[in-house]
């Protein structure tokens, strides 16, 4: 048997964190076993459903690299099989037609609840003998089987039954003519051949009533795998607060797609003790039984944690493909200066995102408006003049400007004047910086350029007051 897995998003909102690790693991699972994942669009929901929703879905799967076998299937336009289906249950007595009002399903609905019973359709036309004119608006119900269980073993929860007893008579078309979302899932998995469905716990109670359209329409029932919810580190259900923003949020605050691939995959999946993961161990190591059935907690800490791994460990020329979209995001023009590659090179022990490295990139490429008040105060005293200036001459006398030959310039400097390193080395990062930090100040003044450091230094020796 192939394996195939799917990912069926409804196109209402954007694609975030839950839905993405729904689709991570389906997506794993196919590779794992060899088999084929498929996109599916259920837009039934027509009054919700938006082309802006899908064309977010898509960026967010792309960018995150789930690279789909078949699709995106869309279920509006399917909707001439599923009404092929849906009378054909009719005529086979399987299905019927309710008349019954609005008003009467409120009325029973507000009785049962005052009763303390769970609202539920009573069957009231289920064995009706009234006539109806053909015009008449209607609903089409399944006819839900009255005894017995429906049973089926989860991959996450294990066994899991429920009576028939429980189940009402699901609507399977509106009055309009449309659809129902549990009919077409049942259609679209037996027609796309799913083998395994992997989606949230919180479709749990619409498995039974799938798993009885599929006896019904005489279709293979695939396996499921209900996976917990996503809570936030509070333990409260996951908001925006906590994270719960569309995947492409996370492209913008500046994640690598790798990074949170591994968070997501570790949100209730594990390995040993196993923390980092590449995309083949995932695909390799993955398995539905090992899915955890407790919730997970999200915690953004450890998302930088990992994207800081990332960052500093995958080929700087990659992570510099990423840092492009925060660059232009900033208006900051990059090619104004040195390659990207190398500024990650630089910065990426100190940064957890690729905002955070292209916010500390800017001296790079921009002169500086002003320095830092803080830095500027402690280091640029008068006293800062004098290794200042034999610096500024010692640098424009350099034929080599390399890492070596600046940081000797800089060790020579604080020699010749007698005085410790931070005294030298700490004016000459502000004034090349605008900044009281910065990585090696030899190795930025490498990147920056001796034209443009030689520049700064002018500029910053012109406003120091002279020496007493």
């Amino acid at each position: 048997m192939k394996v195939k897995t799917r990912f069926a998003p409804s196109p209402t909102g954007l694609l975030h964190i839950g839905g993405a690790r729904t689709a991570l693991y389906s997506w794993l699972y196919a590779k794992n076993q060899g088999g084929e994942f498929v996109l599916r669009i259920e837009d039934t929901d027509t009054e919700r459903s938006t082309q802006a929703a899908i064309d977010a879905i898509m960026e967010g799967m792309t960018w995150l690299g789930f690279d789909w076998d078949e699709g995106p299937y869309y279920q509006t336009k399917r909707f001439d099989r599923y009404n092929q289906l849906i009378d054909q249950l009719l005529a086979e007595g399987k299905a019927y037609k309710c008349y019954c009002s609005k008003e009467r399903l409120e009325t029973l609905r507000e009785a049962q609840m005052a009763n303390g019973e769970k609202p539920r359709y009573d069957g009231h036309c289920r064995d009706s003998d009234e006539h109806h004119a053909d015009d008449e608006p209607h609903v089409i119900r399944f006819r839900n089987p009255q005894d017995g269980v429906v049973a089926f073993d989860d991959h996450v929860r294990g066994r899991i039954e429920f009576a028939n007893t429980e189940l009402d008579d699901l609507i399977i078309r509106r009055t309009d003519g449309v659809p129902t979302y549990n009919f077409c899932v049942v259609v679209d998995d037996w027609d796309m051949e799913i083998t395994h469905v992997v989606r949230g716990e919180d479709h749990i109670n619409n498995t039974p009533r799938q798993i009885n359209i599929y006896k019904a329409l005489g279709a293979p029932e695939p396996e499921f795998a209900h996976v917990s919810m996503i809570l936030g580190d509070d333990g409260a259900k996951l908001s925006k607060r906590h994270g719960a923003v569309g995947v492409m949020q996370y492209r913008d605050d500046g994640y690598l797609p790798e990074a949170v691939l591994n968070y997501l995959v570790r949100l209730g999946w594990s390995h040993g003790d196993q923390e980092i993961f590449t995309r083949e161990e995932m695909i390799n190591l993955f398995s539905l039984d090992s899915i955890s059935k407790s919730a997970s907690a999200f915690n953004t800490e450890k998302l930088r944690w990992l994207n800081n791994h990332y960052i500093r460990t995958m080929d700087p020329v990659y992570v510099a493909s990423h840092l492009e979209w925060q660059m232009n995001d900033l208006g900051i023009d990059y090619k104004n200066g040195p390659a990207l590659a190398e500024i990650v090179t630089l910065l990426a022990e100190r940064c957890h995102t690729l905002r955070e490295l292209a916010q500390q990139s800017r001296y790079f490429y921009e002169e500086y408006e002003e320095i830092d008040a803080a830095a500027a105060k402690k280091h640029l005293k008068a006293a800062a003049r004098e290794p200042l200036a034999l610096i500024r001459t010692k640098l424009a006398a350099l034929e080599s400007w390399e890492t070596e030959p600046l940081h000797h310039v800089i060790q020579d400097t604080a020699t010749e004047l007698e005085l410790g390193m931070g005294k030298v080395g700490m004016p000459l990062r502000v004034a090349v910086t605008g900044l009281g930090q910065s990585p090696s100040i030899d190795a930025v003044m490498q990147l920056i350029g001796k034209e443009r450091v030689l520049a700064r230094l002018d500029k910053v020796l012109a406003l120091l007051p002279a020496a007493e």
